[in-house]
């Protein structure tokens, strides 16, 4: 998630435009997504934090119920006492306001924490994804490696066999010659990306090793300075 986007949902233009407003002092700023009571689709996915303002009371429930399900953060100004009580009763896990004057800080305070904590748990997710991904990898470039000697054995006897092949002339018709040479060719190419895996472990052994020696100094150079 590189923007994370809030859903804002009110039957009151002016409503949104100062949720926007206000939210544009902050240091990060979302993407908005802003509909009307009438406009709200029974599903919508694509958000991290959804905030309901001013509606009709026949809406409320139609646009209430389907965002307490998606277990999204969700936020509800109410204009009075009586709507924020019914809001509480009936969706629990809504965040409720009452529409008074710090009504606008305390949203942005709630909501910008809600959308930070959604865009980190996201990176944590990815973070995750990519290490599956990596170990997956891992696993297989070491099973290659684990293969390399019989590969390296299954290699020479098709060289050693295809050489046999070749040093005997007129053995072969012109197109079985040219079949088995295609066949040692391909072979010494394979031959060679197996020696550049070899390369590269070495490589990498000591990169290894020398991560681990500036790692070891330091731990010596701190301990040390302490």
């Amino acid at each position: 998630m590189d923007h994370p986007t809030v859903l804002v949902i009110s039957d009151d233009v002016e409503f949104s435009r100062s949720i926007i407003a206000r939210w544009q002092a902050e240091r990060n700023v979302p993407a908005f997504t802003m509909l009307s009571g009438d406009l709200w689709p029974r599903s919508v996915d694509n958000f991290e934090v959804a905030i309901v303002g001013p509606l009709r009371r026949e809406l409320l429930s139609l646009i209430l119920e389907p965002l307490h399900s998606t277990l999204q953060p969700l936020f509800c100004i109410c204009q009075d006492a009586a709507t924020a009580r019914l809001v509480r009763e009936r969706w629990p896990r809504t965040s409720v306001l009452r529409h008074d004057e710090n009504w606008l800080d305390g949203l942005i305070l709630g909501a910008g924490e809600a959308v930070q904590r959604a865009a980190a748990e996201a990176r944590a997710r990815a973070a995750e994804q990519n290490c599956s991904t990596l170990e997956q990898q891992a696993m297989l470039g070491r099973y290659m490696l684990e293969m390399r000697h019989g590969l390296n054995n299954a290699l020479t006897s098709l060289l050693g066999n295809s050489d046999l092949l070749l040093i005997e002339p007129g053995s072969l018709s012109a197109q079985a010659r040219g079949q088995i040479e295609t066949i040692r060719n391909m072979t010494l190419r394979i031959h060679e990306v197996m020696q550049r895996f070899s390369s590269l472990e070495k490589e990498m052994n000591v990169v290894a090793r020398q991560a681990e020696r500036d790692s070891g100094k330091v731990r010596v150079a701190v301990a040390a300075g302490g």
